[in-house]
């Protein structure tokens, strides 16, 4: 495996009833609070009643910034950055999925940055520090909870960009089950694939003596997959909820990254498409996983049988190493399509006519992938598979 320094400073807060670890936690990091949350769907099922109840009882003076979109978009951020500097911010807290939280991260380094966030995102520029920030988490799916990654939209541009600092591990995040309870089918499916994504891209990697890493990737892949089916038809049962949960936090919180440096170049490609089309993120994985796995299948083979037998239940007798890979790959798809994700990008009425664009876009910085290397041809090759 490859040297790693592995650190993780954010306190994770998991189980049930322990939202009510917030004023405790809050209290120590000062009075003046942003509040950032999403849609409105915490004022429908009690939390955000809950946490105004609770910030109230530790004297915060609490200013809001709702609306954050699934896609969290560079207005929203600058418009935080804004109120952090007018108010005089200490803290924030994030109450959402991982598209608050990504907001929230950038908002968190914007604060304490003099220029252009937007260069940070882009890679152009270097963060100076970050206000403090914590979140409780509502829905299982990014693993934002527990990382310092974020992806943020500038809709003006159409550009999707990933990034991450060491500031930008939040400084602890609440994961109570019940605050899931309510998260509705198809976004609880998104959040599934979601997480098995992040697993699968950190599998493909070309580090060697990874037996244990591998080992806990597929642990989570077939925890995922035994709970999914049991989770869509029973979405109140707090048990599968929870479990679902942790799968989430886990499948990219830096665990399973140790010692190997994962492909993440399917990530790169969704990115693209949802920066053109601004489709659920989760929604382009799925659609996208299998085409680029079949283009990687002259990449260490040896790989994707091992993901096809150990997590698939791919039967390897008397196949080729080929044959086991490609059946894998379709067992795959066929189980996300069985949740009810979609296969095609025409599901989302995505046609041909924006290719160049989303393969420009994915390949801006040239050749991308830590797998197999993709350019900007490749990019359109597996996207007109995936049409």
């Amino acid at each position: 495996m490859d040297p790693f320094i592995f650190h993780n400073p954010t306190k994770l807060i998991f189980g049930k009833n322990q939202n009510k670890q917030l004023a405790e936690q809050v209290n120590r990091y000062g009075k003046r609070i942003l509040l950032v949350y999403g849609g409105g769907s915490i004022k429908k099922n009690g939390l955000y009643d809950f946490v105004i109840s609770e910030l109230t009882s530790v004297g915060a003076d609490v200013t809001e910034l709702a609306g954050v979109e699934p896609n969290p978009r560079l207005s929203t951020v600058q418009k935080g950055i804004e109120i952090c500097k007018k108010e005089q911010i200490e803290f924030i807290l994030a109450v959402g999925g991982g598209s608050v939280i990504d907001a929230t991260k950038a908002i968190a380094v914007g604060a304490k940055l003099d220029g252009d966030i937007w260069a940070v995102i882009k890679k152009k520029a270097q963060p100076t520090g970050a206000l403090p920030f914590g979140t409780i988490l509502t829905l299982a799916a990014t693993g934002s909870e527990m990382n310092s990654g974020s992806v943020i939209t500038n809709w003006e541009t159409k550009e999707k960009h990933g990034w991450s600092s060491p500031y930008s591990f939040p400084a602890f995040s609440i994961l109570d089950p019940v605050n899931t309870l309510t998260v509705p089918l198809d976004q609880t499916i998104y959040g599934i694939v979601d997480m098995m994504s992040h697993v699968i891209e950190a599998y493909f990697h070309r580090s060697e003596d990874t037996a244990l890493q591998d080992r806990i990737m597929e642990s989570i892949l077939v925890t995922v997959m035994e709970t999914a089916p049991k989770l869509l038809k029973d979405l109140a049962n707090e048990g599968l909820r929870e479990t679902i949960l942790y799968c989430g936090t886990m499948a990219l919180n830096g665990i399973t990254q140790m010692g190997l440096r994962g492909d993440w170049a399917t990530h790169n490609i969704e990115h693209a498409v949802s920066a053109v089309y601004d489709i659920p993120h989760a929604g382009g994985l799925a659609i996208l996983f299998p085409h680029t796995l079949r283009y990687a299948l002259d990449e260490k083979i040896e790989r994707h049988v091992k993901l096809a037998v150990n997590v698939m239940g791919v039967d390897p007798t008397n196949k080729s190493d080929k044959e086991v890979a490609l059946e894998g790959i379709a067992k795959l798809s066929e189980f996300w399509t069985s949740l009810g994700a979609p296969n095609r990008l025409a599901d989302y009425q995505i046609d041909d006519t924006q290719l160049d664009k989303m393969a420009n876009h994915a390949a801006e910085r040239g050749a991308f992938g830590n797998f197999k290397k993709l350019e900007k041809n490749d990019v359109i090759t597996i996207l007109k598979q995936a049409l």
